[in-house]
């Protein structure tokens, strides 16, 4: 009888060791799936979408870089995937810092994917003639007009 127990109790545990194995290799395995989906997601090509036609002169203007990725979808970049390069004013981040004096009729603005530098778009963006007016005109002023 002690014999039979012993058999029994090997063969449970050679099953538990065999399920023990089973379970390292699964999740081995989908550690290698996940690893290599999120590193089959690459830009494809970048792509300018500003959200004004024209820089304003003494303020941070955001220029909005959007990359198309192999997946085809779209996702935003920011200065950690890109270099900006101006040809005159600063960067901060994705912010082109004009200052108040920029006597410039307009600028070209340059990124460079980190990973990829061969990947690269240049947009010329104009910079704002007119100041601002003090004050916007009311509906009944813009009425009076037409």
């Amino acid at each position: 009888m002690l014999k039979n127990l012993d058999v029994a109790t090997i063969k449970c545990r050679r099953l538990s060791d065999k399920k023990r194995i089973v379970r390292k290799i699964s999740l081995i395995l989908f550690l290698l799936l996940v690893s290599f989906l999120t590193k089959a997601q690459k830009v494809d090509s970048i792509y300018f979408h500003l959200y004004t036609d024209s820089l304003k002169k003494g303020t941070h203007n955001y220029i909005n870089v959007d990359g198309k990725m192999s997946d085809g979808t779209w996702r935003p970049l920011t200065s950690k995937e890109l270099t900006f390069i101006s040809s005159d004013c600063q960067f901060s981040g994705n912010e082109l810092v004009l200052p108040p004096d920029y006597k410039g009729e307009k600028i070209t603005v340059k990124v460079v994917l980190k990973d990829n530098p061969s990947l690269w778009r240049e947009t010329t963006i104009w910079v704002k003639r007119k100041p601002d007016p003090d004050r916007l005109p009311s509906s009944r002023e813009i009425m009076k007009e037409r």
